[in-house]
């Protein structure tokens, strides 16, 4: 990487990343405290949420994470793995997201979401 595209390469995909990781941490958490809340005993804390709902709202929470995210992160994957050539097929985020679009519709922007949910469920839930 180094040899062919110098340090940038090594950085390649990080803006697009951020444009990633931020908006989910966000849908993440707010949407796992958010469900947790809905097992609160009436008349009790959240400390009495019990685990198996806990483990719930965390599976849950990730798998809205990867919803709400998954466009950027296809986005992402195909501005990293691009092959280098002059010019690149994608010149940016927005470019990318343009011919995604016009190429597969706006559906090729969750191409590959039905396969993420059950392993996002289980590796959400701890």
């Amino acid at each position: 990487i180094l040899a062919r595209q110098g340090i940038r390469g090594l950085y390649k995909g990080t803006m697009v990343t951020l444009l990633r990781d931020v908006p989910a941490s966000a849908v993440y958490f707010g949407g796992y405290e958010w469900i947790r809340r809905m097992f609160i005993p009436k008349g009790g804390s959240i400390s009495d949420v019990g685990t198996a709902a806990t483990l719930f709202a965390g599976g849950m929470a990730g798998v809205f994470n990867w919803i709400a995210v998954f466009p950027i992160d296809l986005v992402k994957s195909r501005l990293q793995t691009q092959p280098d050539t002059q010019p690149p097929k994608y010149t940016g985020t927005l470019d990318c997201m343009r011919k995604v679009v016009k190429a597969e519709g706006v559906a090729g922007l969750y191409r590959g979401t039905y396969s993420a949910p059950p392993w996002l469920c289980l590796s959400s839930c701890a």
